[in-house]
């Protein structure tokens, strides 16, 4: 009776999908802009919100973000910005410090720039958050200044 227990729990212990490059966990951290190389705004953006981030615990990461407005479009930036590496990683617009009540923005990748739904008001929103949506961990938090 044991071993046909048992089956069931190996099969959910080893059934997991084959993660991607970017989503790997390892000790390597994700660099999404290397410090020295900061992407210059678009030339008839206006900033209008910044933020840097602050690490939960067991996390590594620095860097941080700016939100530009930019021909009626918001556009989230990251600087600078280094993470250790997780699954599934998302990049959220949230109304406070936690994942409670927030818009994704898509998935945490080396693409820098960040459109916001154009349906979204920013300034309802109070932080960046990165968040591992597969464990339902929070990475980072960046509270947002305005600018």
């Amino acid at each position: 009776m044991k071993k046909l227990l048992m089956i069931p729990v190996l099969f959910f212990l080893f059934s997991c999908e084959t993660e991607g490059e970017l989503t790997k966990s390892d000790l390597n951290p994700i660099t999404i802009t290397p410090p020295d190389a900061i992407t210059p705004a678009p030339e008839n953006a206006v900033l209008k919100y910044s933020g840097v981030f602050s690490p939960t615990s067991g996390i590594s990461v620095s860097g941080g973000l700016k939100i530009y407005l930019d021909n009626n479009e918001y556009k989230l930036m990251l600087e600078g910005f280094t993470i250790s590496s997780g699954p599934d990683l998302k990049i959220y617009l949230s109304k406070s410090a936690s994942p409670d009540d927030f818009v994704t923005l898509g998935n945490l990748t080396p693409a820098r720039v960040y459109a916001v739904p154009k349906s979204v008001s920013v300034a309802s929103y109070s932080h960046v958050l990165i968040h591992c949506q597969q464990y339902n961990h929070l990475f980072a938090i960046a509270e947002l200044t305005q600018n």
